[in-house]
């Protein structure tokens, strides 16, 4: 694939990933293993609340083709064929899952040393179909998406973003919910491993008056331990703690709490991969 702007879901990601990811509520535990065939088998359970849920997960690669296969407790089976370099500098992605037989997809990604283009339609009658495109270079690029929905010929989104990288530093601006809000965000590098950065994003919704700030962090203990905190100003503090207990298997602790309703309880997950 050629190296250009990235896709226009890509304008934002290091800095969001850094302040959601990881982050969560529940209790995970999940399990990989690989055959020599090249078959990756995953395992996953997982409680939510009083909810309980667990899925098998299968991956396969054959040639410049991608299987993905997932089957979960309520017997759906999800399936996504992923077909690289179909044409030059073309990538197609096919999902479906069973019972539900309207939830087919076909999405269509090319990439060029200036732009990206992708184009995403719903396998039914009346499909509803997202496009985006980018345009620019690695370390600047302008990007759009729109959704319309053929049934009701309406478009039901339609935003635009720049984001700007360089080596230790990326910032980007979205305009999101067709203009009705507006997402700045900057991330730092403060070390040359880029394994500790700060990060500050600040979101306004323009029909309500909203504005959320939020500003976090990632530091490096050692090579084998990282933590992460966020806060943003109304009072919701995040933390967590990861810690790599053999070669690609992650233990990870996070919380939150309302710094401005202390006397409710905090929430806590737990996330236990492994992997060999």
């Amino acid at each position: 694939m050629a190296k250009g702007p990235g896709l226009f879901a890509d304008i934002g990601k290091k800095a969001r990933d850094l302040l959601t990811k990881d982050y969560n509520s529940d209790q995970k535990f999940s399990v990989s293993t690989y055959s020599a065939s090249g078959v990756a088998l995953t395992s996953t359970a997982l409680k939510k609340g009083g909810l309980h849920a667990a899925d098998v997960a299968t991956q396969y690669k054959y040639k410049n083709t991608l299987f993905d296969v997932k089957i979960d407790t309520e017997s759906n089976i999800s399936t996504t064929i992923t077909f690289t370099e179909v044409l030059p500098s073309t990538k197609a992605i096919a999902s479906f899952k069973v019972p539900d037989y309207n939830s087919g997809k076909l999405e269509v990604q090319y990439f060029h040393d200036h732009a990206t283009l992708t184009a995403v339609a719903a396998l039914k009658q009346n499909p509803l179909i997202d496009v985006t495109a980018t345009l620019g270079t690695p370390t600047i690029a302008f990007g759009a998406e729109a959704g319309y929905d053929t049934a009701s010929k309406t478009f039901t989104k339609y935003n635009a973003g720049i984001s700007v990288t360089k080596p230790d530093a990326c910032a980007s601006i979205i305009l999101g919910d067709k203009g009705d809000s507006i997402k700045a965000s900057y991330l730092h590098h403060v070390d040359e491993a880029k394994r500790s950065a700060a990060v500050g994003e600040v979101y306004r919704k323009f029909s309500t008056n909203e504005n959320t700030v939020t500003v976090g962090g990632l530091y490096a203990v050692d090579h084998l331990t990282t933590v992460k905190a966020k806060l943003n100003n109304h009072g919701k503090l995040g933390a967590l703690i990861q810690h790599e207990v053999v070669p690609k298997s992650l233990v990870t602790v996070s919380g939150e709490i309302d710094t401005k309703a202390l006397d409710k309880y905090p929430r806590f997950g737990l996330s236990l991969a492994l992997k060999p």
